[in-house]
């Protein structure tokens, strides 16, 4: 499970989030045809000196018709793919150089072969598909093999803290900066908020109205740019448009966010800004155009949480880079936007076009930094936790099986905390958690991502170390562990009737491209798909008609969630929210009331390609 660490190769991060557990279904061979061979008796085996691992049309589903193979040490790995999707076969295990131990992807009806494993050492390597993480196999080396072994990722830089802004008027420049990411070597260029990545986190009380000013200094060429507020209740002016409102190169824009809702004060939550460029959202973020937005509690009797420098916001990442420590550009080669010839709305062809489209790098960062280290004395610590990845999943769990105690999400405080053993963060999704050390002195503990059992919520999270935490000595501490907390409120009644369903699919155009797609068209910054009526409370629906799950995101107003599935939700998601996983054939239901404002805001999937190529709808609050 310490597969993971920096990537230093050039190019594309090919689709999906690193999966990891090793399979335990049975080993069928297959011949040319495909059909399974004849068992053999035990005492006449033959040794098996290359081995092929078989993909079968709706592999995306049902995995690796081969999930365990078999070759001697020196032998060959060839992958047929029989689907009429590509597939990767990727070694969850890293290198000395950072790099997986093999990785090959296949393009749909063709055969490739796997490079690397001829120098592998005997044992077990787990392996996955990129674009389909639930996809998992175990290669196993027999005989002397090579010399090639996977290495432990060590924790050779501290973890840094964004600076933070607590004034009633921020000015954030957007400009070109070297930042410190990897341990050595040259610093990575990237583009900030004020020369860091990620940039200032701003921490205000709910009702202290606040002004951040973005001022576009980006290098020529990176165009218009568009900040949100993600998670925050304000104006569609300054909602971060995707299309209109935008800040040109050389000019600045003022967004206002009063920090109230419907004439309250917003409760204590765990926002983040990032770029909301159409069509460029992906390259921005991916460029550095991210910070946090903190929230901070008011006064609440009777709980006494952790405070000071045991509150630490924790925003996670990944990005690939070059062997100058460099970040890699997986838009250079980006699929074509297609208009016209027969096809009414955009689409996109090409390689990287729907569903092939996500970015996906090979070295996570904790704001900012390639496997950091944070000391810790041996007390109770709030972690916020941030997914702002533009496509991986994380399913975050303590190295030493200690609980974590969920207290909120992005959007507020639980009614009551959740003991867990671990969370499952989905690109935007956020949680407010509290660790307690005590006892650990001496312990490093690693903050990792596991998978889920195979056709579980989860199965797709990444595998990978994310952080260490160096447990120090006693020390005085005032925190408690609460129970009950002073969540806010939720909208009540509810309509039985569902006022809108949005149905989030794939439409494959052939010839004419393809697009992601909400209720079977691509996104149209002109169309409105919905309009809801100021003060009103709407009961929405959500269903996933494609073949990979979704994150759905809504602007503009915080939310209830109703159902899952026709149950009621888990108790991590009783509280607001504003964004939801949402798995291949599942429906989601929530509830919010209009407020204060009306205008355009979008509704759209977080995973960022997904974004950019289509999967956004409009929809407008009206009087």
């Amino acid at each position: 499970m310490w597969g993971q660490s920096v990537r230093r190769g050039p190019g594309r991060i090919w689709v999906g989030t690193a999966a990891v557990a090793l399979a335990t279904a049975t080993f069928v061979a297959y011949d040319v045809g495909g059909a399974p061979d004849p068992p053999r008796a035990a005492a006449f085996a033959e040794p098996v000196r290359n081995a092929t691992v078989v993909i079968e049309e709706g592999g995306a589903r049902t995995g690796f018709s081969t999930p365990t193979v078999t070759m001697s040490g020196g032998g060959a790995v060839t992958v047929v793919n029989l689907d009429s999707m590509d597939h990767t076969v990727t070694s969850v295990a890293k290198g000395a150089d950072g790099l997986p131990l093999f990785d090959v992807r296949v393009a749909a009806g063709t055969t490739a072969t796997v490079p690397g494993v001829d120098s592998l050492a005997a044992g077990e390597f787990a392996f996955y598909c990129k674009f389909h993480p639930g996809m998992r196999g175990v290669l196993t080396v027999t005989g002397a093999g090579g010399g090639v072994e996977p290495e432990r990722p060590t924790f050779d830089q501290p973890l840094v803290v964004p600076p933070t802004e607590r004034g009633a008027d921020i000015r954030l420049v957007m400009k070109r900066a070297r930042v410190r990411t990897l341990p050595e070597g040259r610093r990575t260029s990237m583009w900030t908020f004020d020369g860091t990545y990620p940039g200032p986190t701003i921490r205000r009380r709910g009702g202290q109205g606040t002004r951040v000013t973005v001022v576009n200094h980006l290098p020529k060429g990176a165009g218009s740019t568009s900040t949100h507020l993600h998670g925050d209740h304000h104006a569609a002016k300054d909602d971060g448009q995707p299309t209109t409102q935008l800040v040109r190169r050389g000019d600045s824009r003022t967004y206002d966010y009063p920090l109230t809702v419907d004439g309250r004060a917003t409760p204590g939550s765990f926002f983040w800004y990032h770029d909301h460029r159409m069509d460029r959202t992906a390259r921005n973020n991916w460029r550095g155009l991210q910070g946090m937005f903190i929230v901070t509690d008011p006064p609440m009797p009777g709980v006494r949480l952790p405070s000071g420098s045991r509150d630490v916001p924790l925003m996670i990442s990944e990005r690939s880079f070059t062997s100058g420590n460099q970040l890699t550009d997986p838009f250079a080669d980006g699929p074509e936007m297609v208009h016209g010839a027969g096809h009414d709305e955009m689409s996109w062809s090409g390689d990287l076009a729907p569903p092939n489209d996500a970015t996906v790098g090979d070295t996570v960062l904790v704001n900012g930094r390639a496997a950091p280290y944070l000391d810790v004395s041996a007390t109770r610590y709030r972690l916020r936790l941030l997914n702002s990845s533009p496509f991986s999943s994380y399913n975050l769990t303590l190295s030493d099986g200690r609980p974590i105690l969920q207290i909120g999400t992005g959007s507020g405080l639980l009614p009551r905390a959740v003991v867990r053993s671990s969370i499952l963060l989905g690109p935007a999704q956020r949680a407010d958690v509290i660790v307690d050390f005590s006892g650990a002195t001496g312990k490093r503990i690693v903050l990792e991502s596991v998978p889920a059992a195979i056709g579980s919520t989860g199965d797709d999270a990444r595998q990978t170390a994310v952080m260490e935490l160096r447990v120090g000595a006693r020390a005085s501490d005032p925190s408690r562990l609460p129970s009950r907390l002073p969540s806010p409120g939720l909208v009540s009644p509810v309509p039985t009737e569902v006022a809108k369903t949005w149905t989030f699919g794939l439409d494959d155009g052939g010839d004419h491209g393809s697009a992601w797609t909400i209720n079977g068209d691509p996104f149209d910054p002109t169309r409105v798909d919905h309009r809801a009526r100021l003060g009103a409370v709407e009961r929405w629906r959500f269903r996933n008609t494609s073949d990979v799950t979704h994150y759905v995101h809504i602007h503009a107003e915080q939310w209830r969630t109703l159902l899952r599935d026709g149950k009621a939700p888990p108790p991590w998601e009783r509280g607001l929210e504003d964004t939801w996983r949402l798995e291949p054939g599942e429906v989601v239901e929530v509830a919010a009331r209009f407020t204060d404002y009306t205008g355009p805001f979008m509704i759209h999937c977080h995973m960022l390609d997904h974004e950019d190529h289509g999967m956004m709808s409009r929809f407008d609050v009206v009087p």
